[in-house]
């Protein structure tokens, strides 16, 4: 496989740096620049540094694995993100219809003679047949209809 620009700079730098701890002298590190500089492949790349200490330090994935890696994870999220989504709202919707279903019952068990008889409640108790008796003044035939 075909080295890059960076390839030869990352083994130049350490080469440099082989020199610096000692493992190379002047000369040897002068001749093996050379040769990095002209390398076109990894295999030539990695015989100048086969007998120096160390892991090769080199990226050898393409500019697209990133990529790759993002549209991954994002094909991942995404439906797992609409999923939180969907429970929530179905917890919400849940909550609300309990609710409204207790304020029907309420209504039903403890509204409903409230409307019917009026005067019944925080007056103070009524009578239906009175409330509705002609003797009203308001009172107009087919008035408990």
């Amino acid at each position: 496989m075909r080295a890059s620009d960076a390839d030869r700079e990352q083994i130049a730098d350490r080469l440099r740096h082989a020199t610096a701890e000692g493992r190379l002298v002047a000369e040897e590190l002068e001749q093996r620049l050379e040769r990095a500089f002209s390398a076109r492949t990894y295999g030539e790349l990695d015989a100048l540094v086969a007998d120096l200490p160390g892991a090769i330090e080199r990226r050898r994935t393409s500019s697209m694995r990133p990529w790759i890696a993002a549209v991954a994870a994002l094909a991942l999220l995404i439906p797992v993100a609409l999923a939180v989504l969907a429970a929530v709202l179905f917890v919400l919707t849940s909550v609300f219809a309990v609710w409204m279903l207790w304020v029907a019952f309420g209504w039903w068990l403890f509204g409903r003679s409230r409307h019917r008889y009026p005067g019944r409640g925080a007056r103070g108790g009524g009578d239906p047949v009175g409330m509705y008796s002609a003797r009203r003044t308001n009172a107009r035939p087919g008035f408990w209809l």
